[in-house]
C-alpha cells in the first residue's frame, strides 16, 4: 500500500487514528470517516494510501506486531531474573512504543475479535509463531529468593500482576487524555519507581534494597 512511502508525520497520523478507532469498536463497528477525519486528511485521500478498511486492518496488525516484536520482545533481557527489574524494564520499553503509538497495545488486545471470517482466518495465520505479551512471559525463571520467607510466591505474583494491571491503565489513561507533548515522561518513570520499591517492601527480604 502507498501508506508505507509517506513521510512519517502523515503516515503516524493515519496509524494512530486508525489504531483508536479500531481499539474502540473493533473492526467490523470503526469507520474510515473518523480515521481520515482524525488524520486530518479527505476520506479519498486516504483510499489513495490504503486499498480498503481490510487492508487497513491487516496493515495495522502487521505492522503493530513487527513494532512489538522488534522494539519490545527483542529488546527484553529475559535474563534479569529480579521481578521487579524484569517488570521495570517492560515499562521502558513500552512507554517508548506508546510515545509513538498510544493506542498500539490495546489494538493488539482486540485484533483478533471480528465478525468476518476472512479476517480471522487471516489473523489465525498471522498468529502462528507469534510471542504473546502475557503472565508466563514476564513471570517465567524470576529469582524467587528475593521474596520474604513463609510467602507462597505464585501468589505473590499475581498480585504483583494485579497491581501492574492498574499501574498500566493509570498510565495508559493518562495518555489517552492527554496531548502527547504534554505528558512529562520522566515523571512516569519516577512514580513507576516509587510504585516498585513500595512492593519490594512488602514482598522482598529487606536485605534486597529499593529500586536504584
Amino acid at each position: 500500500m502507498l501508506i508505507k512511502s509517506l513521510e512519517d508525520n502523515r503516515r503516524n497520523a493515519i496509524l494512530n487514528a486508525a489504531f483508536k478507532e479500531f481499539a474502540e469498536k473493533g473492526f467490523d463497528e470503526a469507520s474510515t470517516n473518523v480515521i481520515a477525519k482524525e488524520s486530518g486528511i479527505s476520506k479519498g485521500l486516504m483510499f489513495h494510501y490504503i486499498n480498503s478498511k481490510k487492508d487497513l486492518f491487516l496493515f495495522l496488525f502487521d505492522y503493530c506486531t513487527d513494532m512489538i516484536d522488534k522494539e519490545y520482545f527483542k529488546l527484553m533481557n529475559f535474563n534479569e531474573r529480579d521481578i521487579f527489574e524484569r517488570l521495570r524494564q517492560s515499562y521502558l520499553l513500552q512507554l517508548e512504543l506508546l510515545q509513538k503509538h498510544p493506542w498500539i497495545f490495546e489494538f493488539n488486545k482486540v485484533s483478533a475479535a471480528t465478525k468476518s471470517e476472512e479476517i480471522n482466518k487471516e489473523l489465525e495465520e498471522r498468529m502462528k509463531g507469534k510471542q504473546p505479551l502475557c503472565y508466563e512471559t514476564m513471570f517465567d525463571l524470576i529469582d524467587e529468593s528475593k521474596f520474604r520467607k513463609g510467602l507462597d510466591v505464585e501468589r505473590s505474583k499475581q498480585i504483583i500482576l494485579w497491581a501492574n494491571i492498574g499501574f498500566t491503565n493509570q498510565i495508559l489513561e493518562n495518555i489517552w487524555n492527554s496531548e502527547k507533548n504534554e505528558l512529562n515522561y520522566d515523571l512516569i518513570v519516577a512514580q513507576l519507581d516509587g510504585f516498585f520499591n513500595e512492593l519490594k517492601k512488602i514482598f522482598y527480604i529487606p536485605e534486597q534494597g529499593v529500586m536504584k
